[in-house]
């Protein structure tokens, strides 16, 4: 990373739009940084990545190196730090990274992804990392042979809890609706795992438990207690567009908070795109197919801005 420079481009997210952009940007020549706290995204903590076209089934880390090692193969510098602040100077953007450091940039392009979305019980940040759990994929091991509860109806909570039937010896699923809401090859599989209760129409209310996770209180009642105890609780509800960094910069954002684009990722603020999850861009689809797409066309874009 050189700080005494201006780059034409900083790409601001290391997750597939920002990597497939700067595969793209590269290829059109343009100098460019990549700027992400975690290297290839939230697709690394997803236990299985079997959607990609033209790629057999892997592990969601295998897919984000995969990913890296393609974009560094160009060159371009990519940067696993978090960005503080970005303020625009004249025809310049400031980036203040943690640490204090600031690299300076032409044009930006937001792919900052999305961030999960919480329970907001009390005590619930206290408990991550002791019994509570975000991650399957990166928690899992550590509730070989245990009770482990997931909340959620979607995609990420099935499979979640498909993996953990693998690992744990109970797995149970809690869902506020009545029908689980995941593909249908994620249901047959659950289907398959004879060690997991699903519980719908319920909701976790609160946490019990003094220095780690017990049990979960339930709005409703299981098994006749409206106490579940559980050694690990894994929150699998969706996420939310990470736009802290695009609204301090004016980027106007629809009502959902996604960041409205163009056709070509351009968003209302000249010099700055977006790509990825925090767009309202491919009817919301939000999948990685998709993400990739719109990293490669906000890449154009610029290119195509950046010559004229």
């Amino acid at each position: 990373m050189d700080t005494d420079k201006t780059y034409p481009l900083a790409i601001i997210g290391a997750g597939p739009a920002g990597l497939s952009a700067s595969i793209y940007a590269s290829r059109y020549g343009v100098d460019h940084i990549v700027i992400g706290h975690l290297a290839g995204g939230q697709i690394s903590e997803t236990h299985e990545v079997d959607n990609y076209p033209g790629m057999n089934v892997t592990s969601g880390s295998e897919f984000a190196e995969s990913l890296v090692s393609h974009a560094r193969r160009y060159g371009a510098p990519i940067e696993h730090r978090m960005v503080m602040k970005i303020v625009r100077e004249n025809e310049t953007f400031v980036i203040t990274l943690d640490g204090g450091k600031t690299v300076r940039s032409r044009m930006i392009l937001l792919a900052t992804g999305a961030k999960r979305r919480t329970l907001g019980l009390d005590r619930e940040s206290e408990l991550i990392g002791l019994g509570v759990s975000y991650c399957a994929t990166c928690d899992g091991f550590f509730y070989r042979g245990r009770t482990v509860t997931v909340i959620g109806g979607n995609n990420s909570a099935v499979g979640a809890a498909v993996y953990l039937a693998g690992i744990a010896a109970k797995v149970r699923i809690i869902y506020r609706g009545q029908v689980l809401r995941a593909e249908d090859h994620l249901l047959k599989a659950l289907r398959k795992k004879p060690n997991v209760d699903i519980i719908l129409g319920t909701n976790v209310v609160s946490l019990v438990g003094r220095e780690s996770l017990e049990a979960v209180k339930l709005d409703t009642s299981f098994e006749g207690s409206d106490t579940l105890q559980t050694d690990g609780l894994f929150i699998e509800i969706g996420s939310d567009p990470n736009v802290d960094l695009a609204r301090d910069l004016g980027v106007a954002t629809d009502d959902g908070g996604f960041i409205t684009v163009g056709a070509d990722m351009s968003t209302n603020i000249p010099g700055i795109y977006a790509a990825g999850d925090i767009t309202d861009g491919s009817d919301k689809f939000r999948q990685v197919v998709t993400a990739a797409a719109e990293g490669a066309i906000a890449a154009r874009t610029i290119h195509a801005a950046l010559v004229k």
